[in-house]
């Protein structure tokens, strides 16, 4: 076998490599999503449904307002669960159980974040890890294919006018068709030409 075809036959293997690996996005975010929003709205809910320990725990970390900041973190964690999990407002949803997470680390875990780089594996191992890692995952990347995000902007992708309200089709073109006559025409509105 003579090195071109030695080369072809690894640029084919490296393309088929490729081309299988550009299908795996969307599935395994669609995992990262429903196990780890599943996996919040579950420790939302404990908190909501515990609310005096969950207060009590708070108020042993002097977590100021504590009954206040177990019905946050307990309601952020229950309902942005259930958007992560359906993936609605993915990308926004992710930002307050982010902060949550740090917030976690910084009352309850701070021993593992003061020793982050002399004890990585500490960290690594606290409860709000892999929480924030995968809500990092899903602000990085998006939602994926298999969500609802996604499907709202494919319906909105219909509209001929980028500048049309996808939700309210009719308000948006009669607003912002000026430009374009057949959006005008219609929106049944008339045109001077």
């Amino acid at each position: 076998m003579n090195l071109t075809k030695i080369v072809s036959l690894v640029r084919g293997g490296h393309a088929l490599l490729i081309a299988g690996a550009n299908y795996l996005p969307s599935p395994f975010l669609l995992a990262v999503r429903l196990y780890w929003g599943w996996s919040f709205f579950q420790t939302g809910k404990g908190k909501l449904l515990n609310h005096a320990q969950v207060t009590e725990f708070f108020t042993s970390l002097n977590i100021p307002l504590p009954g206040l900041n177990a019905y946050m973190a307990g309601a952020t964690e229950c309902f942005g669960g259930l958007l992560l999990l359906l993936g609605l407002a993915s990308r926004l949803t992710v930002i307050p159980l982010i902060v949550t997470m740090i917030v976690a680390y910084l009352t309850a875990e701070i021993g593992t974040v003061k020793n982050i780089w002399s004890e990585p594996d500490k960290f690594t191992a606290a409860d709000p890890f892999l929480f924030l890692f995968a809500s990092v995952i899903v602000l990085a990347f998006g939602p994926g294919a298999f969500s609802l995000d996604r499907l709202i902007a494919w319906k909105c992708k219909d509209s001929t006018d980028r500048t049309t309200n996808c939700l309210h089709p009719q308000a948006g073109s009669q607003v912002n068709a000026g430009w374009r006559p057949e959006l005008l025409r219609a929106a049944g509105q008339t045109t001077n030409q």
